[in-house]
């Protein structure tokens, strides 16, 4: 294991640190920059920068308590498993993504091993959490109901369009679908939104 390996991303120094390299980093595209992550750990850094705004927010959105550590964790996982990244697969915003939604079910499920309840009932979903974030923004609660019975998959994919701005085609790679079913999928759950909800979700409530 190589230094950079050991350290993971952002602590070691390189000539990336600079003006004029991050200057040039922002040329380039993502899925550039995840693939050349594979052999040149400084790559990943402007990734970083790119996106941790973003992720922290998904995290806030639904651990808010914990938003930062697995911010950390998601990071550290992304960039061990970095060479694992294929572009055929989906873009790398969509992927980090899906680290991330890794990283939020592995913390949902660590919290409900301690809470009563069957296990295989469902408590890997983060529902809860993201409910109590609507309820803290005064969301309509009709609204909310209704998001609680759409299916997790569907409720995920809309929560991702709607607050983290994602494409539904990237939203499909995140929760591992093929893109004409997510589409398929938020069609039906915003049809049923607009039918029954007096709000519209089309952005983070808060």
């Amino acid at each position: 294991m190589t230094s950079d390996e050991r350290d993971g991303p952002g602590v070691t120094a390189s000539a990336s640190d600079s003006p004029e390299s991050a200057s040039a980093s922002d040329a380039v595209s993502d899925d550039e920059l995840l693939v050349r992550a594979a052999h040149d750990a400084s790559a990943f850094e402007p990734l970083v920068r790119r996106h941790a705004p973003a992720l922290h927010g998904y995290f806030a959105r639904r651990a808010p308590g914990a938003a930062d550590d697995l911010l950390a964790e998601a990071w550290l996982q992304a960039y061990t498993a970095r060479r694992g990244f294929d572009a055929a697969r989906g873009p790398a915003r969509a992927w980090l993504f899906g680290v991330a939604r890794n990283v939020l079910s592995a913390h949902w499920r660590r919290s409900c091993r301690q809470r009563p309840g069957p296990a295989g009932d469902g408590r890997d979903d983060p529902w809860e959490a993201v409910d109590e974030r609507l309820d803290a923004a005064a969301v309509a609660p009709r609204l909310r109901a209704l998001l609680a019975e759409l299916p997790p998959d569907e409720r995920e994919l809309l929560l991702l369009v709607a607050w983290e701005q994602l494409t539904p085609g990237e939203a499909a790679a995140v929760v591992g679908i093929p893109a004409g079913t997510a589409r398929s999928r938020l069609h039906r759950a915003r049809r049923r939104l607009r039918a029954d909800a007096p709000l519209k979700l089309t952005g983070d409530p808060a």
